[in-house]
């Protein structure tokens, strides 16, 4: 891993200003935010930069505008929410350059906090138009970049930036980096990876820059049933993508020339119908599905066996669920091996790291989200990260 600059590298910044990208992409509902995890996640650094006597504006985007202002856009709604985390009133400023936005920079005093107006209301973020950069890095003194979920993307304010000011990674940045190193930059072997989810064709890349990394790969969801496929198993009326059989294939030959052990079901939870808890539910040797069946999750022993690799294993990365686990019973799979590979961590046997939307909300469905040893919120950050690739908003800051 590059090595980059933190918080620690900082001089003296009494009165100087920050300019602090962090994610403030919230959800909502009726106007007013429902969860303020991101916030949360950005506080350490918002507060020790106040602490530290700087001027600190927090730079963001919200939703799609397309590089045109919308009321139903603007940042000035997650004021109240920022507020309510970090314990201080926060300015919100409807600009992001020019002398509207350096006026209210000078009514801030040394660790007051500000709010620019969303980023992409301006063509020049995600065209990471030069000029656009010159004209807001006017307002700051030093670039520190907080938001991992945007560090995929090479916009003014993720990477553009970084070229014109001294650029520091954050407290949450930091924290994500090494969380990462050691799940695949320097990690301790042997190394699992879980992979789930509906469809082999979103994972692709993942997967085989997976196989020349890790010594266990263990797949599940509905992209399996595409797996067992390409194996000869008739899979049923299971999801499964027929026409990618021969690229499973190819990547059941890269693990195996990489002495990557590839798990897939041998023991299925399957149903003539997609419900909960429906009549038809049973468990049976994956050789077994019936043609009017569908694979719906992993079977206990199967799950049980799993846990045994785990057990094997010091380094664990996990991305996606191993069934349907939205609807019981097929949450059952992806509950027990989080909770194995939960009290794996516990008891300092593994370093488990995972990431991406659905796997953040079944680890918390499970429970055990607070005993993983990070969790990434980032979903297309973590999933290039996954994919070996470098992350602009990553790359620059080790210039």
């Amino acid at each position: 891993m590059s090595v980059f600059r933190t918080l620690d590298d900082l001089g003296d910044i009494q009165g100087k200003v920050a300019l602090v990208r962090v994610d403030l992409n919230l959800p909502m509902r009726d106007g007013s935010v429902t969860d303020t995890t991101r916030v949360r996640a950005a506080a350490p650094t918002i507060l020790e930069l106040a602490d530290k006597g700087a001027k600190v504006l927090l730079l963001a985007h919200f939703g799609r505008p397309g590089g045109e202002r919308s009321s139903t856009m603007s940042l000035s709604m997650m004021v109240g929410a920022v507020e309510g985390v970090i314990g201080k009133e926060v300015m919100f400023i409807p600009e992001l350059s020019g002398d509207v936005a350096k006026q209210a920079v000078g009514i801030l005093r040394p660790g007051d906090v500000g709010i620019l107006e969303n980023s992409r209301f301006w063509k020049g973020e995600e065209a990471n138009d030069p000029a656009f950069c010159a004209a807001i890095a006017e307002l700051g003194d030093i670039y520190v970049n907080d938001a991992f979920s945007a560090a995929h993307r090479a916009h003014a304010t993720t990477e553009g930036l970084a070229r014109v000011l001294p650029a520091y990674a954050g407290r949450s940045m930091q924290a994500e980096l090494e969380a990462l190193d050691k799940a695949l930059g320097e990690p301790k072997k042997p190394v699992a990876a879980v992979v789930g989810g509906a469809k082999v064709s979103s994972k692709l890349d993942v997967l085989l820059h997976l196989v020349g990394l890790v010594d266990h790969l263990i797949i599940g969801g509905g992209m399996a049933n595409t797996f067992l496929a390409a194996k000869g198993v008739d899979v049923g009326k299971s999801l499964c993508e027929h026409d990618l059989t021969g690229t499973a294939n190819d990547i059941l030959a890269a693990a195996e020339a990489s002495g990557c052990t590839v798990h897939l079901p041998y023991e299925v939870v399957v149903s003539k119908e997609f419900a909960a808890n429906p009549a038809s539910l049973r468990t049976c040797n994956v050789h077994e599905v019936a043609a009017d069946e569908m694979i719906l999750d992993v079977g206990p022993a199967a799950v049980e066996a799993l846990g045994d690799v785990l057990k094997t294993c010091r380094t664990l990365v996990w991305n996606g669920p191993m069934g349907a686990f939205e609807t019981e019973p097929f949450d059952a799979a992806t509950v027990a091996l989080a909770r194995t590979a939960a009290a794996l961590t516990r008891e300092g046997s593994l370093v488990s790291v995972a990431g991406g939307g659905d796997t953040v909300a079944a680890l918390n469905y499970a429970g055990v989200a607070d005993d993983f040893s990070y969790i990434s919120t980032a979903g297309g950050a973590f999933l290039e990260w996954m994919e070996g690739r470098e992350l602009p908003g990553v790359a620059v800051l080790g210039q």
